[in-house]
């Protein structure tokens, strides 16, 4: 029986990864080169030590300065977040998991200070009974140590848990962690390889919450 909902947040709750990643390839472009999605979607979910400016160097074959880069792409992913909004059904979701008694948690490779600015700018930061970011853990996603942390806050098991997630590294993490997890997909993660999962959703406006708990207790 679900007990608790666990949210990942980046990408899931706001979609900030197709933000970042639609910064980089406008900077990209700017040098005639494009950002593969399928290596660039690698690190999305966990901390990457892929460096995409030294990757532009390897295909332009000339040195750039890439801290100013890396500089510049902050300012651009930053600037896009000011208007950013909650992905389509999210605060429904949320809603409903308070209506139906169930905790709420929250599981993020972010940082802690990341996921509260952005939570308050949403709205949504009071509906969270416990909130695991980076700062928690040795290990971030695909490593299940988040969701655990988070289970173990919330004080329920980990099969009484059901997780969202938009990516293959943080639906990794939630199946370790031996939780049933649905994957609502964004822009950039659509079209990359999920492994087991036990839903999935084109948004969480798709299904209402109480039904896809129905469906994942009848599994």
């Amino acid at each position: 029986m679900i007990k608790a909902v666990i949210f990942d947040f980046d990408g899931l709750i706001m979609d900030t990864e197709s933000e970042h990643y639609e910064a980089l390839c406008e900077i990209f472009r700017g040098y005639d080169c494009e950002m593969p999605l399928e290596l660039w979607g690698k690190g999305v979910g966990t901390h990457s030590d892929f460096k995409p400016f030294k990757y532009l160097e390897e295909q332009i074959k000339k040195p750039l300065d890439t801290e100013k880069l890396d500089h510049e792409l902050e300012e651009m992913f930053l600037k896009r977040l000011e208007k950013g909004a909650a992905r389509e059904g999210v605060e429904d979701y949320l809603k409903s998991a308070k209506n139906l008694g169930l905790k709420v948690g929250l599981a993020s490779s972010s940082d802690r200070k990341w996921l509260h600015r952005y939570l308050r700018q949403l709205g949504l930061l009071a509906y969270f009974d416990c909130i695991k970011s980076s700062d928690d853990v040795e290990k971030v996603k695909p490593d299940p140590a988040l969701y655990l942390k988070a289970a173990g806050c919330l004080g329920v098991e980990p099969e009484q848990c059901l997780v969202f997630e938009d990516s293959p590294n943080g639906s990794l993490a939630a199946k370790r962690a031996g939780m049933a997890c649905v994957v609502v997909p964004n822009r950039v993660t659509k079209d990359l390889k999920f492994g087991e999962i036990d839903h999935r959703l084109g948004s969480m406006a798709e299904t209402p919450l109480e039904e896809v708990i129905r469906f994942i207790e009848s599994r």
